[in-house]
């Protein structure tokens, strides 16, 4: 990690940039997410629940573009590292970009796109939770495929920058796992126990 850190220069606009998209991209559709949840304001404000949801599913998938954007802007503006700078490692960022889009694509087309983009917490809710593939394989694969394509993209690119990057990208989803897991958990809970009412 020291290593690492002696290629970073952290004052550099574009690494900020970057900094801050991956921190805020989570924070902010679990607050809104919360927040409709406990207000429904969005789907008061569009009408439905499902346009809501598209609007902020729309929103998410901006907010992860100008991330991806900014993260690369940041690896090319800093030093590459000679160790990673060969094909090899190109071939291995390769592969792992590849694993990465298979977890994503495949959780999105498992899940949906209100699945995918929080449509519980607008009451759009699956008959139960996804158990198939990937869902079987990994836990949250859309978040650790997401990481894994920025280890890929970081490792391809010989970046130091981006496997830093690439770390809190990895935090900042461990963060988001330990507060929405409890939450969506419970958000099912409670419909299985309405059903259950129903039948009696």
């Amino acid at each position: 990690m020291t290593r690492l850190l002696g290629y970073v220069d952290p004052s550099d606009p574009s690494f900020m940039a970057a900094v801050l998209t991956i921190a805020f991209n989570p924070l902010f559709w679990n607050v809104v997410a919360r927040w409709e949840q406990r207000t429904h304001k969005l789907s008061k404000s569009f009408g439905s629940p499902y346009l809501a949801c598209y609007s902020l599913g729309c929103v998410i998938l901006f907010l992860n573009f100008l991330r991806s954007y900014c993260f690369t802007q940041a690896m090319l503006k800093q030093p590459k590292m000679e160790g990673l700078d060969n094909p090899a490692a190109y071939c291995l960022g390769l592969v792992l970009v590849g694993a990465g889009v298979v977890f994503v694509l495949s959780s999105f087309f498992a899940l949906g796109f209100t699945g995918t983009f929080l449509g519980d917490y607008f009451g759009i809710l699956k008959e139960a939770r996804v158990t198939t593939f990937p869902f079987n394989v990994l836990d949250n694969p859309m978040y650790w495929g997401s990481t894994i394509n920025y280890l890929g993209w970081a490792i391809m690119h010989a970046s130091p920058t981006g496997l830093l990057l690439t770390a809190l990208v990895a935090l900042v989803y461990v963060v988001a796992v330990l507060y929405e897991e409890p939450f969506t958990a419970e958000i099912y809970r409670q419909k299985a126990a309405i059903r259950s009412h129903k039948r009696s």
